[in-house]
């Protein structure tokens, strides 16, 4: 009988873990968490169990910072992953690739879905959105009226500012007819020009519960508002498509409450704090004014006067002799110049030659000046053009 092979204990959990990684690699297992640790390295290691089992998880830094909820003990997930080994401690566990929210996936598939889309129709461009009016006459909330979002609403508008009207549309903000009704009371808003700014949102819950907000109706609605829009959907880790569409987001609907209320006694401080630097800015420019008028009377602004306006004065006459000098100047010399014309004009004339003696010889026959007695012949007829008159003569010999 041969002898048991001898493993050694890594050999032992490598096999199992080359095993656990080959045959269960894109697993996704549901239960609930508990014991959840996030590490100072950023990684968290949970327990997920069920009322028979439970099984170790690691959630490394890169992938827990983007998870899109805060996981919590008792919270039911799904998470996608690959079964592993940590050979230290001999221990399987699940090595997290994704964590959602049980029936999760699904909704956020499809919200990811319709954000892509919208977005590409421009729905959610930085370019539409509009500033809030600083100090709005009349907001206008959409929302359940008989939640909590608006008695936050009402109470920090109160506290902070009592002098501004409050318009609430009520619908449901859940619910087979919330989408509905809500897109139905912004236009309402917008028809009547019922507010300077439009709250649109309600209190915190679960992704199933916020998913009127993400109706695409809503997020037309809020796209196509021009009063300015605050979406303000549950709490600060809570999302909508409303966000985006919208002019501005709040984390909750208290905090859009404050984005649209200046604190009456900080407004008091600011016009206090305003007016004493406007009244010192007065009293220091007076104060100047007098300064400088003081070290002046009637006789020492009259010499100074004249003492600015005699330099003046005499560049004034030094440009004026120089001006008309130059214009003299310039005519003499306009004047030599057409002289000289003249003269080259007079010397360059035909006439000028002819007084000087000499005259022009033209063919009788053809009246062609001859310039080259090769062109004439004994017997010719030709004319002479003196400075005064012509005189006809025969040529009897002519010689090169």
């Amino acid at each position: 009988m041969s002898e048991a092979r001898v493993f050694q204990v890594s050999e032992i959990t490598d096999l199992i873990k080359g095993v656990l990684e080959e045959g269960f690699s894109g697993v996704v297992v549901e239960g609930e968490i508990s014991n959840w640790r996030p590490a100072g390295s950023g990684h968290v290691y949970f327990t997920l169990k069920d009322k028979q089992a439970m099984l170790q998880a690691v959630l490394f830094r890169g992938r827990a910072s983007r998870l899109s909820f805060q996981p919590a003990d008792g919270m039911l997930v799904r998470a996608e992953g690959s079964l592993s080994v940590y050979t230290a401690r001999g221990q399987y566990q699940l090595v997290c690739d994704s964590l959602t929210r049980s029936g999760q996936g699904d909704i956020l598939a499809m919200l990811e879905e319709r954000k892509r889309r919208l977005a590409a129709e421009g729905l959610f461009d930085e370019a539409r959105k509009r500033p809030l009016p600083r100090f709005p006459g009349t907001v206008a909330v959409v929302t359940s009226p008989t939640g909590a979002a608006v008695r936050d609403i009402l109470n920090v508008l109160g506290r902070r500012n009592a002098g501004i009207r409050v318009i609430v549309l009520p619908a449901a903000v859940q619910g087979a007819d919330a989408p509905a009704e809500i897109a139905r009371q912004i236009r309402t808003a917008n028809r009547w020009r019922m507010a300077d700014v439009l709250i649109v949102g309600r209190g915190g819950g679960s992704l199933e519960d916020l998913l009127a907000f993400s109706d695409e109706e809503v997020v037309r609605a809020v796209a196509e508002s021009e009063i300015p829009v605050i979406s303000a959907v549950g709490h600060e880790i809570d999302w909508a498509l409303s966000d985006f569409a919208a002019d501005l987001r709040a984390p909750t609907p208290s905090a859009a409450a404050e984005l649209v209320s200046e604190s009456r006694g900080r407004l008091a401080e600011m016009v206090s704090s305003l007016g004493e630097v406007l009244s010192g800015e007065i009293r220091r420019r007076l104060e100047r004014g007098r300064a400088v008028v003081s070290q002046f009377d009637p006789e020492s602004l009259e010499l100074r006067f004249r003492r600015v306006l005699q330099p003046r004065l005499q560049l004034f006459d030094d440009l004026k002799e120089g001006l008309v000098l130059g214009m003299r100047d310039s005519l003499v010399k306009a004047r030599h110049r057409f002289d000289l014309a003249a003269l080259s004009l007079d010397s360059a004339s035909p006439q000028a030659v002819l007084e000087r003696g000499y005259a022009v010889v033209r063919r009788a026959d053809t009246g062609r000046a001859v310039r080259d007695s090769k062109e004439l012949s004994p017997r010719d007829r030709v004319t002479l053009q003196f400075a005064r008159g012509e005189a006809a003569a025969v040529i009897e010999e002519s010689e090169p």
